[in-house]
């Protein structure tokens, strides 16, 4: 600090310790926050790696000195930002202009000066990254992420020279002339500082990108980190697909440690030093192992100290601009310590910057064929056009507007066509990489981490791009219809009657909590257990009964990075629950247990060695009899297991299990029992347990059950089967099936009577007040105490309830 102080009165120089975020005008925002975070986060436990900024006045100056102005406005008046390569040629010369300009003496004076502070303070085996910091550059409105160049691992003076004098003509590189013209900057009253920091050897290591903030959805109860292996420029540039890890603010605060969900990225190159570092080429991408791509870059309790650095950032930024303020951060693992460091900060600028009410949802039609690639969805949205894949720079100018841009990966470079697609689709990249962002700007949909895009999509083709159907984007080679829903979330008014949701897919949870709602009155378990596990809970037991070879080696290969069978089912269902119950946090979400017939168990892999066929499933082997049956107990108990670890590790309490089909009294004492032995004890750190009311018996001895439950939930699918005596699944006497029939209506009635007699809470969750608004209204007026609607349905019902209340109460 001694040695850094004699530059406080510099107009060229200033170390971190030296800068404030309002000192953005002198040094740009990525600099400006560096100094922030370097004075008031760093004393907080926030390791930031020690710099200094080359001011905004420096660079000002080299362009007088050498009188440039002039010449950079008949450069750059002319410009049509729209012709491609009138944009590159001016670019050029407006670069080269700049890079020659002589360095004012006093001002390379102190550059030395500044670096052989560095030298005194932490010996002459350093090396730098050396990255452009803009006056316009990471503001809360404007990103203008990569439009200047960053040059890493930069040794010696005159290479940390050179590399200066570099970022102050990249102010004018094509994308950032473009980019500045789009967002309505003068590109004279913008100016470049250079950030010079001390570089952490992540090349040994990992490095990535995180944000307080879901990047797709907007949800802000999460923080959101990817990482790859090496420096992080790759993650930033889309080069590759990234591990993402997702952590829960709300229950980490309040002292849980651990990770909510995780998605293994192929990470298949990485960036390290090269051995004869020059300007151009200081680094270089190397092929990762296997073993590097079959583990996570970093652990779990890497991931959780990275989560805790980013909500002491966001929580200083936000106290600071006194109000909320997601984060978008760059971080770094020194492979030589081990220790984590944070090296950039900025507002995250899509996310928080949209306006209005509006959820825009969008459904394709049934009728679809198999992607023919998929990836990792970014913005939520659907687009059709002809696909142009383009291989390199030099093919931009062949783009038309309107089309989908299919491409390996994406760099500031192609942002004047960019924001002409239609789409993007790329082979490389994650969640946080350049073109998510730049896609997310645009607001157009794009698939990222496709890994062969450019290979299955020829130019011409006619393709849509579906980020609408969760995490997995999907590209099919056709034109497929598909609607487009604008939702108001405005101020609307929520009825006595508490409105949830039925819920099967975690992948919508942190989107669709946006409607109006009173939490989740229906998790389906089952869905998560067909799409994200996918084998037989006994396959996963006992691989060794799978008679059929292909399902064993298939199981094998699935669960190869697991310590186990039951490891593996515990650890995707797990994640699965705790998306859906922090979506909702800390609103009930009340979880059936699975509730899979027999036919539907076979489906699964390696399932038709441990199901009978049965002649109606229906009323076959389900639910409560299969959870204490001898033969499925230990299945039972990887369930249990997988509930226990989202409440008792996650600290999602909000969490309530609801029993499916129990027949008999009897049947549910056991259930509690079983439940009990796998350590989820009713009543025990709160929990709750429902049972599903869809058996007449279950109405008929409402008292009896009333013992064992906490609340109930009427499951009206199949207890109109069982009232009327209909078999759902057949076509035949379909025509008479109706929960509307009077007793079916008598039957809904007896239990809600029968639930507030005994002072239980009862809700609905089957499919007739989503289809049928007047059931709504019977169930309103008889006083039911919560409906669970489908996502799509709740705002077309609200008002009928709203309606019925009235008319109740009036």
């Amino acid at each position: 600090m001694p040695l850094e102080s004699q530059f406080s009165n510099s107009p060229y120089i200033r170390f971190f310790s030296q800068l404030r975020i309002e000192d953005i005008p002198l040094v740009g925002g990525k600099n400006a926050s560096l100094g922030e975070m370097y004075q008031s986060l760093v004393p907080q436990g926030v390791p930031v790696p020690n710099g200094f900024a080359i001011t905004a006045e420096a660079y000002r100056t080299v362009l007088k000195e050498n009188n440039l102005w002039e010449k950079l406005h008949q450069i750059l008046d002319p410009l049509d930002p729209e012709n491609t390569q009138d944009l590159q040629s001016r670019g050029a010369q407006a670069r080269e202009l700049v890079y020659n300009a002589k360095l004012p003496e006093t001002l390379y004076q102190e550059m030395v000066l500044a670096y052989q502070t560095l030298t005194e303070e932490f010996g002459s085996n350093f090396s730098l990254a050396v990255r452009s910091s803009a006056t316009a550059e990471d503001l809360p409105t404007a990103s203008f992420a990569g439009q200047q160049d960053t040059y890493l691992n930069i040794s010696g003076l005159s290479a940390y020279v050179d590399a200066c004098k570099h970022c102050f003509a990249s102010l004018f590189t094509d994308r950032a002339i473009h980019y500045r013209m789009d967002q309505g900057f003068d590109h004279f009253e913008v100016a470049l500082s250079v950030g010079v920091q001390l570089m952490v050897r992540s090349d040994l290591a990992s490095s990535g990108v995180m944000f307080t903030v879901d990047t797709e959805s907007g949800f802000e109860d999460v923080v959101l980190i990817t990482g790859a292996y090496g420096l992080g420029e790759n993650v930033v540039q889309g080069a590759v697909d990234p591990d993402e890890f997702f952590v829960h603010k709300p229950t980490f605060k309040k002292g849980y440690r651990s990770v909510l969900k995780r998605h293994l990225g192929t990470k298949k190159i990485k960036m390290v030093y090269a051995m004869d570092s020059n300007l151009r080429a200081p680094i270089k991408n190397v092929p990762t192992s296997h073993h590097e791509q079959k583990v996570f870059c970093v652990s779990d309790s890497e991931v959780l100290q990275l989560a805790e650095y980013a909500m002491k950032i966001e929580d200083f930024y936000s106290k600071k601009a006194d109000m909320h303020r997601p984060m978008d951060i760059e971080w770094a693992k020194d492979g030589l310590t081990g220790q984590l460091f944070i090296v950039q900060a900025r507002p995250e600028t899509v996310v928080s910057q949209k306006q209005g009410n509006i959820l825009k949802t969008y459904t394709l039609s049934d009728n679809r064929p198999e992607p023919v690639v998929v990836g990792r969805a970014v913005g939520g949205r659907v687009a059709s056009g002809k696909a142009r894949v383009i291989h390199s720079v030099e093919f931009l100018h062949e783009f038309q507007a309107g089309e989908v841009l299919i491409s390996d990966m994406t760099t500031p470079d192609w942002e004047p066509v960019m924001k002409k697609a239609a789409a993007l689709v790329t082979n490389r990249g994650g969640r946080t990489c350049h073109a998510a962002i730049i896609a997310r700007e645009l607001g157009i949909p794009a698939v990222v981490g496709t890994g062969q895009a450019t290979d299955r999509i020829e130019t011409g083709t006619h393709i849509t791009v579906s980020c609408a159907e969760g995490d997995e984007g999907r590209v099919y080679d056709k034109d497929i219809p598909f609607t487009v829903n604008d939702v108001d979330l405005g101020e609307l008014p929520m009825p006595k009657t508490k409105v949830k949701m039925n819920l099967g897919n975690p992948e919508q949870a942190f989107l669709v909590n946006q409607i109006p709602n009173d939490g989740v009155g229906l998790a389906r378990m089952e869905f998560i257990i067909s799409n994200s596990i996918q084998i037989h809970p006994q396959a996963l037991l006992n691989p060794e009964k799978v008679p059929d070879e292909a399902d064993r080696k298939q199981i094998a290969q699935m669960t190869e990075d697991f310590d186990s069978g039951a490891e593996f089912f515990v650890h995707k269902l797990a994640e699965g629950i705790a998306s859906i119950a922090a979506g909702f946090y800390p609103k009930e979400v009340i979880l059936r247990l699975s509730d899979f017939k027999t036919n539907e168990y076979a489906t699964l892999i390696g399932g038709q060695a441990f199901e009978a066929q049965e002649e109606n499933p229906m009323i076959g082997f389900r639910g409560a009899s299969r959870y204490n049956d001898p033969e499925y107990r230990a299945s039972f108990a990887l369930e249990c297991e997988a509930v226990k670890r989202v409440r008792e590790r996650v600290g999602l309490d909000n969490v309530i299990i609801m029993i499916p089909f129990c027949r008999r009294v009897e049947e549910a004492k056991l259930v509690i029992e079983n439940l009990a032995m796998n350590g989820l004890v009713r009543g025990q750190n709160g929990l709750q347990v429902y049972m599903m009311v869809e058996i007449p018996n279950n109405v008929l001895l409402m008292d009896e059950f009333s013992e064992y439950f906490d609340g109930f939930s009427i499951g009206t699918n199949d207890l109109t089967q069982l009232v009327l005596g209909v078999d759902r699944d057949s076509q035949k006497v379909a025509f008479e099936y109706d929960e509307r029939d009077a007793g079916v209506k008598k039957m809904v009635l007896m239990a809600i009577e029968g639930a507030k007699r005994n002072h239980k809470p009862i809700g609905i969750c089957g499919q007739a007040p989503s289809d049928y608004p007047e059931f709504a209204e019977f169930l309103v007026q008889a006083g039911i105490d919560s409906i669970s609607l489908n996502p799509d349905s709740v705002l077309t019902t609200l008002p009928v309830i709203l309606a019925m209340e009235q008319k109740r109460d009036a």
